[in-house]
């Protein structure tokens, strides 16, 4: 997201095409913004210490670097500052190593100008006079995360995902079902510059396949029995803000192949229209399965995961912050309730401490729905109210053997040691990443471990980020 500046904001726009320089100039000026332009990579970086810059739009095939070197640059000199890249038509692969390299967002040549236009807007956030302040800078104000809780792995990933909410760059959210992936997708929206914008969500296991088109691109009156009427379809509805795929993994390769050509051009074609058209849409997707795993099966495009999966966030289960797990459960009470007093009873916190919640924090929501309705006293739930129990709920005897070690201190029925020290080293590693804002290099220096060591360890763990 970028500054605010009292003055005029400016643009620094670098590109060796002079025509297109000047359409830039004369698009951007329009618009009420300061534009400074360079021809080169070389006049672009001496740019960059001239002044400060709300945005700065560069080429990426520069006469003498590129545009990953005008980024590199960017972050080597600790700017603030929103950088969109533009691509030569239909090269994917550049746009997302730009966007893998830091950019903001992308244009494809020939450049449209009015994606330049949204994308300026949303970089800056010029303010229509009917938008509310705090909804224009992107704020949610006087509202606290609803990601609760203090433990390594939670506080790791409330960083990340408000580091993460001021791109444009795809963000795909993996973890267990019930582990609060849309709550982190809302996050990620509401935190960012498309707050003001509709947030769209999607579960894509849940739509008839022989609809997918028509929901997602929208349709053409009379291009089917019964299209009575122009529709617009979920890219469409999610025009300047966001839209969620939930359990995009669900999604048959037909529709893929589809979904990959809008993401990549940032255009759809309606069910029964020749004619396309342009959309703005930040994509974030989620899903409980493991995606690389389905790649290499064939059942999801390799080409399409790896337009979704630019950055990602890990939701942790609840039994991997068990710390937490009753700062949760109270604030679950709370919004059920509309009653802010602690009506948990110690036996009932060690209770939901020690369990392993399979179905996570849905299914914690569930258990305690279920102990308000039958507990003797509303003001006080027991341990025994909420019938934690293998009838209740089911739970396998390892994980239940777990759940008592690690509040026993004992030995027997852990998990595995392995699995023990890597999910202490993955957290390590993700409160590292977090406190050096992704930089590997600087969170290797913090451990006091080599930048080798570290790539290793990400890729051993399945938290790979490609290279910087």
């Amino acid at each position: 997201m970028a500054k605010r500046l009292e003055a005029t904001p400016r643009v620094l726009v670098i590109d060796d095409e002079p025509d297109l320089l000047m359409l830039m100039r004369l698009t951007l000026t329009k618009l009420g913004l300061e534009v400074i332009t360079a021809d080169s990579f070389t006049e672009g970086l001496a740019a960059l210490d001239r002044g400060d810059y709300a945005l700065c739009l560069t080429d990426m095939q520069l006469g003498d670097g590129t545009g990953i070197d005008i980024l590199g640059a960017i972050q080597t000199k600790g700017l603030d500052l929103p950088c969109a890249v533009i691509t030569a038509f239909g090269n994917a692969d550049n746009a997302v190593a730009a966007l893998k390299a830091g950019a903001f967002d992308y244009l494809a040549k020939p450049v449209s100008l009015d994606q330049l236009r949204t994308l300026v807007k949303s970089a800056i956030r010029l303010p229509d006079k009917d938008t509310p302040k705090n909804a224009a800078n992107g704020s949610s104000a006087g509202s606290e995360s609803p990601l609760v809780g203090e433990s390594a792995s939670i506080v790791a990933l409330r960083a990340m995902l408000l580091r993460l909410a001021k791109t444009q760059t795809p963000v795909h959210i993996h973890g267990e079902s019930g582990t609060g992936k849309e709550l982190a997708a809302r996050i990620l929206h509401r935190s960012g510059p498309r707050a003001a914008s509709p947030f769209i969500a999607v579960n894509c296991g849940a739509i008839p396949e022989n609809l997918m088109e028509s929901e997602f691109f929208g349709y053409r009156k009379g291009s089917f029995t019964g299209a009575d009427t122009d529709r617009d379809g979920f890219f469409q509805s999610a025009s300047g803000g966001t839209l969620f795929l939930d359990e995009v993994a669900d999604l048959p390769l037909t529709l893929q192949v589809k979904l990959l050509r809008a993401i990549q051009e940032k255009r759809v074609r309606k069910v029964g229209s020749s004619n396309e058209e342009d959309v703005d849409v930040r994509i974030v997707s989620a899903t409980h399965k493991n995606l690389h795993e389905l790649v290499t099966a064939g059942k999801f495009r390799q080409d399409l995961f790896y337009r979704l999966n630019v950055l990602q966030a890990a939701m942790p289960s609840l039994r991997d912050i068990r710390s937490d797990i009753p700062v949760i459960a109270r604030k679950i009470l709370v919004r059920l309730t509309g009653d802010t007093r602690d009506v948990l009873t110690p036996d009932a916190v060690e209770a939901l401490s020690a369990y392993a919640f399979p179905g996570n924090v849905r299914e914690l929501e569930n258990v305690l729905e279920r102990a308000m309705a039958l507990a003797e006293s509303p003001d006080s739930i027991t341990a025994a109210d909420l019938r934690l129990t293998v009838e209740a709920n089911p739970v396998t005897k390892a994980a239940q053997a777990e759940a008592a070690s690690a509040t026993t201190g004992g030995l027997a029925g852990r998990v595995p040691l392995q699995d023990f020290l890597d999910r202490c080293e993955r957290e390590t590693l993700d409160l590292a990443l977090a406190q050096t804002r992704g930089n590997r290099t600087q969170a290797a220096k913090l451990l006091g471990i080599t930048f080798r060591s570290m790539r290793y360890r990400l890729e051993r763990l399945g938290m790979r980020i490609e290279d910087e």
